[in-house]
């Protein structure tokens, strides 16, 4: 299965924000949408992605005040993207490896998608369930 398959299951729809959009509309886009992170983007151009670990760092950094700061100042602007054609465990290596937990999609240049890592579970899992179904009809069809 690839990121292709996934963004077909779950749609291509992504969260984003301008770099001049402050941490506190970006906490509560976070909390509204039931997601953990925001797509920055200048130009049409990924240029970050804000995490909730994001928003803890500056809170923590800066105290409440961080609110009002603009997401340029508090984003992930070294993101790690994926492609398409891209497998869950390339995903699933590039997650841990980079400990984090969403990766903007780009496909021709252009924001294509968003994969977290509950996307790449879940779908793991359901390879894993078919996988685990076919070996028992072989088994028993030996």
């Amino acid at each position: 299965m690839n990121v292709a398959a996934i963004l077909k299951a779950k749609g291509s729809e992504v969260v984003t924000v301008d770099p001049a959009t402050t941490l506190g509309e970006v906490t509560t886009l976070l909390s509204e949408r039931r997601i953990g992170a925001v797509v920055v983007l200048q130009d049409r151009k990924v240029v970050g992605i804000v995490s909730e670990r994001d928003v803890v760092k500056t809170i923590a950094r800066i105290g409440a005040s961080a609110l009002t700061t603009p997401v340029r100042e508090a984003m992930t602007s070294r993101i790690i993207t994926c492609g398409l054609n891209d497998s869950i465990d390339e995903l699933m290596d590039s997650m841990t490896a980079g400990r984090f937990r969403h990766l903007p999609v780009i496909e021709n240049g252009e924001l294509a998608g968003i994969v977290s890592i509950g996307d790449v579970v879940k779908h793991r899992i359901a390879e894993t369930v078919m996988e685990t179904e076919a070996l028992k009809l072989y088994i028993a069809n030996g």
